[in-house]
């Protein structure tokens, strides 16, 4: 699975609430308040398995196992398949070679079904919570704040981060059983 990266514009949405949160009112700080902005988003998705905001994704399936969940959720686009023979160029497969579906939970599936030369195909699709850092519901983008926040006020220290940030995120994590298979 690759992912993009977030958006400059989302980690400078998440640096000015932490400011915001840190009463810190001049510039000198920024650079390392970004790098732990990126870091708190990170880890929040990883805890509730999912991007916070929308960006694209590639995930790699094979080409005759039936049908196969992707990797991000919730997905808003399926947006196309490449097909990877184990020899030659990767080509634009057609969009009747494979099916594709997004579920009531946001889950994406798709299935191939003319892989052609392909024994490995890439998916490209977008997944995310919200459009934009405005859309991120609230309780999630205050624990990235309080969790920027502890990684900057307590940075000399190894302390845990409070308790409140996986409050504030567990309600929010995604959770599956096994490896997703559909029938």
């Amino acid at each position: 699975m690759a992912g993009s990266t977030v958006s400059a514009g989302v980690i400078a949405d998440a640096v000015a609430a932490a400011k915001t949160y840190l009463r810190l009112a001049d510039d000198a700080e920024d650079a390392l308040i970004a790098q732990l902005a990126a870091s708190a988003i990170a880890v929040g998705e990883a805890f509730c398995h999912a991007p916070f905001v929308v960006r694209a994704f590639e995930d790699v399936v094979s080409a005759g196992s039936g049908w196969q969940r992707l990797a991000q959720a919730p997905v808003s686009a399926i947006l196309g398949a490449t097909g990877l023979p184990a020899q030659g160029a990767p080509f634009v497969m057609p969009v009747e070679a494979y099916g594709f579906d997004i579920d009531p939970d946001g889950m994406g599936w798709v299935c191939v079904l003319a892989a052609g030369a392909a024994g490995r195909v890439a998916i490209s699709y977008s997944a995310g919570l919200a459009s934009d850092w405005s859309g991120v519901p609230a309780p999630i983008a205050q624990g990235v704040t309080i969790l920027i926040a502890h990684l900057f006020t307590d940075r000399a220290s190894d302390s845990a981060p409070p308790a409140a940030v996986g409050a504030l995120w567990r309600p929010y994590r995604r959770m599956t059983l096994g490896h997703g298979a559909r029938v």
